[in-house]
């Protein structure tokens, strides 16, 4: 499965998502490449865009944009202008990714935006929940024929199925579909975690969780309900001015998530019943086993005042106690003595 890491599919895909937190400052993109790098993940993720192509000049910021980038006036066009970067460092960012080993992603915005990620050999394209509903952008992508990611905050399935269907049109690349929360933070109660499943069941396609709640535990959980790829938004520091910085994780902070989605991961198993190999020794001192209760002459009825439970478990099992119960015993036994099968005569 191509959302999968390679070489083994039990795994996770995790997108480390630097998005804007690089203030438009090449420097931080690389740091956070760095950071992406040891901390794990499988891809580090950018934004591609123009400001001028994505919003008008009056379109206003978000209300949580306005609360983590509160600068008075400034218009949405305005901030992400700031956010930019050119060409020339995304290739810097891309060969960076390159010579330390995470792959390089980038969400574009518009057309112009894909075709140069298409050209710097981008391994696969990852839409934003905003674009979902751009059918004639998600087309464009897929006639690219590489792997496509779509996020789907604020849809409707129908409006899933809509985006599926456009892309299936357009040349049917591999396709994987996020659940995500448009909300920055997004509350646990909001994360509909079930929702992956639904959307699994109706596509018959690759699902993960694209995750804007605070913290990891919402998406620990989500591997549990079915996500097979993971986003999660990280920065340098928390502190740092700028719209997504408040609702990220701090590299620490994504280390840990990262080795807890591998814990997670292993944990999951492969679903069948049964005892693991150090269980073995545990069961040898946990479980019973049927033994004389006091000493039993040769001969003796073995009965329900010569017998009882008692650890350790490497004797006869208790289930077997009604096969032992109304023998008799083929030699002499000595109180606390496991009983075996040889001990039981006629």
């Amino acid at each position: 499965m191509v959302f999968r890491r390679q070489h083994n599919d039990d795994k996770v895909f995790f997108i480390a998502e630097a998005g804007v937190n690089h203030n438009g400052d090449l420097a931080n993109a690389l740091r956070l490449c760095d950071i992406a790098h040891e901390a794990g993940a499988d891809a580090v993720k950018f934004q591609t865009f123009k400001a001028s192509k994505l919003t008008t000049k009056t379109a206003e910021k978000a209300s949580y944009q306005t609360e983590n980038a509160p600068d008075m006036g400034e218009s949405q066009q305005d901030m992400l202008q700031k956010l930019e970067l050119t060409e020339a460092e995304f290739r810097q960012v891309r060969d960076h990714c390159a010579e330390i080993g995470i792959e390089f992603i980038s969400t574009p915005f518009d057309e112009d935006s894909a075709d140069f990620l298409n050209e710097l050999g981008v391994d696969r394209f990852k839409v934003s929940s905003g674009d979902l509903t751009h059918l004639p952008f998600l087309q464009h992508l897929a006639r690219f024929g590489k792997p496509v990611i779509i996020s789907t905050g604020m849809a409707t399935l129908s409006e899933v199925e809509e985006a599926v269907d456009a892309i299936e049109q357009a040349g049917n690349p591999p396709l994987a579909i996020l659940h995500c929360v448009s909300n920055y933070p997004a509350a646990p109660e909001q994360a509909n975690l079930r929702a992956m499943q639904t959307i699994e069941m109706a596509f018959g396609r690759p699902v993960g969780w694209s995750d804007h709640t605070e913290g990891s535990a919402i998406s620990l959980a989500s591997i549990a309900a079915g996500a097979r790829l993971i986003e999660k938004h990280f920065t340098i520091d928390r502190n740092m001015p700028g719209p997504d910085h408040a609702a990220s994780l701090e590299p620490a902070e994504l280390a840990t998530m990262i080795s807890d989605v591998r814990a997670v991961e292993k944990a999951l198993g492969d679903g069948r019943k049964q005892p693991t190999p150090p269980e073995a020794d545990t069961a040898r001192v946990a479980r019973r086993s049927i033994v004389a209760a006091r000493h039993i002459s040769a001969g003796e009825v073995f009965d329900a005042n010569n017998l009882e439970a008692k650890r350790p478990g490497n004797g006869l099992p208790p289930k077997y106690l009604g096969q032992v119960v109304g023998r008799r015993a083929s030699r002499p036994i000595a109180e606390g003595e496991l009983i075996s099968w040889d001990m039981l005569g006629s």
